[in-house]
């Protein structure tokens, strides 16, 4: 996106016809090359390309290999961005593909439709553009980056129509010779290296599916004769059985694994590695903002060294860069302490190639030393720990907080208080968030306009959303949220613990951008966030007015989070606060509180192994936030179902009413 977000500005103006596709691509070609300039200056030897995209990778790999679905009305011939971006946003005779999750990031991606009838071509030239762009223009020589052809199919779904036994995976042979046209262009622009992305390499895979990754990668097998090959994984330990199948590919000159997550991984390399092969150490944390342990990770690589060998060792980071933010130097109003404590990926770069350098006998001390004394600074820091929360936040792992009485006795209770219908009517919580309430809060913000003009504005727009909703005869109301920014930045600002960031923006998807609080130090909540303009709302009708709180899981999960201590102890402290909000809100007369958990399913782990604990914790925080209300309140979550390999369905994890 650009350090500003200059591609979504740019992506915007194309679609609402401001500007032309070359402004577009002026804007894309300046930003490739200020990267690639600054990994080269950084000292960077690998430098990756084919990693900008329009919209999204997968999305580019359908391109490239012309996977078209007929309802775009495609004829052939290089793809061009009219086609592109009906794809990702579809037009106005026809919907845009589907979108859903990469893997357990806030990422999103384009899923490929895929049927028995498909007809592949080479039909985008980016990954060659962008090579001979880095290359001619800038004498940038590149690793070029395509998503690998297994993972690709793993990651694609059946075309409407198709029989539910079709399996994408079964057009392994049909997309491999477009890869190999593809590699062909490459060698002969010069490219030595290549890198393939297999994430999904990380996940639970059947038999057939891990034999298509030896099937595949024999069959390129003589496209890829004279190109050092990397296989990247990310995300995850990789399993044993999916370690062996890779690290026998003899096309395969480089494994690169993250080292961050997959600790797993990192016994199994040094139990066994193929010799004279390549290992990218995924050492540097891609998903988080936090400063690297220097001293740590090098001891890592020197472990590694001695199984690996010195000159097959490359330091990186454990994933791609995307899901970070862009630059610190951004932040020029961010708290000098905490910023010490933090990196972005323009400061990954550097910790990259320091790692480099002194596992070459090059260390640079003073950068090794600040580094220490940051780190020491974020352990002994008073801002961080907070002992009575650390206190309340341990007693919780051994306790229930079920609600004391059954769901049978509670629908009776409330009932009598609130004499709802059989099936009574509201919403999920929301409403439209026009131009002039987001001006009224930022001139708030700014202290353009007073404390009591900012109120009248937003009692003014409660009221239009209650008196709408009653006409509509709903059972239920909600006030609509207009004083809130942001589900979870909004309750952020309000928690210790938390701080936020002027330009430290993560790409979700296409020009979509969150910018997400950071997590630095324990959770508590010193005063109540909600509260007053509920009561408030509560107090226009006669109606229940519905209190409305972000989660916990949610919290977490749209956050950068601390990332020394347990995840499930962080979750478990913003549990704690939430709860003292909604008793606050039972308190103040609100009878109905919705606890809004959509991103549950966003931290389930990749592995079905660790689905159990995770839901374990997660569910146990929301019951954490509910437990002490009385019978009379009805406190209901919303969320998006996860899956479960517990014996309980999820469904019957959660205490609802």
């Amino acid at each position: 996106m650009g350090p500003k977000r200059e591609l979504k500005f740019a992506l915007e103006s194309f679609w609402d016809g401001k500007s032309s596709a070359e402004d577009l691509e002026k804007v894309a070609t300046d930003l490739r090359a200020s990267i690639w300039k600054q990994m080269a200056d950084a000292g960077i030897k690998y430098i990756p390309s084919n990693t900008f995209s329009y919209y999204d990778q997968v999305l580019d790999t359908t391109a490239m290999l012309g996977a078209v679905p007929d309802r775009y009305s495609w004829t052939g011939g290089e793809i061009n961005l009219s086609t592109y971006f009906s794809m990702a946003r579809g037009n106005a005779t026809v919907p845009a593909m589907e979108m859903t999750k990469w893997f357990d990031t806030n990422y999103h991606f384009i899923v490929p439709e895929l049927a028995p009838s498909t007809k592949f071509s080479y039909s985008s030239h980016k990954a060659i553009n962008e090579y001979k762009e880095a290359n001619m223009q800038l004498g940038v020589d590149t690793v070029p980056v395509l998503v690998g052809p297994v993972s690709y199919l793993l990651l694609s779904k059946a075309a409407k129509g198709v029989e539910k036994s079709f399996s994408p995976l079964s057009l392994l042979s049909s997309i491999l010779p477009v890869y190999k046209e593809v590699i062909a262009e490459l060698k002969a622009a010069g490219a030595s290296w290549i890198q393939f992305d297999e994430p999904t390499l990380v996940k639970d895979l059947e038999s057939h599916q891990l034999s298509a990754f030896s099937a595949a990668y024999a069959e390129l097998e003589s496209a890829l004769s004279g190109l050092n090959v990397l296989v990247e994984t990310y995300f995850a330990d990789v399993p044993a059985d999916s370690y062996k199948t890779l690290t026998s590919l003899s096309s395969v000159t480089a494994y690169g694994f993250d080292l961050e997550r997959g600790t797993k991984t990192l016994e199994l390399v040094k139990s066994g590695f193929p010799a004279g092969k390549y290992l990218f150490a995924g050492v540097v944390d891609g998903r988080n903002i936090w400063a690297d342990d220097l001293a740590a990770s090098l001891a890592t690589l020197q472990s590694l060294e001695a199984v690996v060998g010195k000159d097959k060792l490359v330091v990186s980071t454990s994933c791609s860069l995307m899901h970070t933010a862009v630059d610190l130097v951004n932040e020029t109003k961010l708290d000098d302490e905490i910023k010490s404590w933090l990196a972005f990926a323009a400061q990954k770069v550097v910790e990259v190639n320091a790692l480099a350098k002194a596992l070459a006998g090059q260390k640079d001390e003073a950068y090794f030393a600040a580094n220490a004394a940051a780190l020491a600074s974020r352990r002994s820091s008073p801002r961080v720990t907070n002992e009575e929360v650390q206190k309340a936040a341990t007693a919780l792992k051994g306790s229930d907080h079920r609600r004391a009485t059954t769901v049978s006795a509670r629908l009776d209770a409330q009932q009598k208080k609130l004499n709802l219908p059989v099936l009574p009517t509201t919403t999920i919580g929301s409403f439209p968030q026009t131009v002039e309430l987001r001006r009224v809060r930022r001139e708030y913000k700014a202290k353009k306009i007073s404390e009591e003009e900012y109120t009248n504005a937003i009692k003014e727009e409660i009221s239009k959303v209650v008196k709408i909703q009653e006409e509509l005869d709903i059972d239920v109301l909600v006030h609509g949220e207009p004083e809130r920014n942001d589900m979870v930045e909004y309750f952020g600002e309000q928690l210790s613990g938390f701080t936020f960031t002027a330009n430290g923006w993560v790409q979700s998807y296409g020009s979509r951008c969150v910018k997400p609080p950071i997590i630095y130090g324990d959770v508590s909540r010193p005063n109540p966030m909600t509260v007053f303009w509920s009561k408030m709302a509560q107090s226009m009708t006669a109606r229940p007015m519905k209190g409305m709180l972000t989660g916990p899981v949610t919290i977490l999960n749209w956050s950068f989070v601390r990332n020394d201590q347990p995840r499930f102890e962080t979750c478990y402290q913003i549990a704690l606060a939430i709860k003292k909000e909604v008793e606050d809100l039972e308190a103040g007369g609100i009878q109905v509180i919705q606890i809004d958990e959509a991103a549950l399913r966003e931290g389930l782990p990749l592995r079905k192994s660790e689905h159990a604990f995770y839901l374990d914790w997660a569910v146990h925080s929301f019951r954490i936030t509910n437990c002490g209300v009385q019978d009379t309140t009805q406190s209901t979550p919303t969320c998006a179902t996860p899956t479960s390999t517990t014996s309980s369905s999820p469904s019957s994890t959660w205490t609802l009413m």
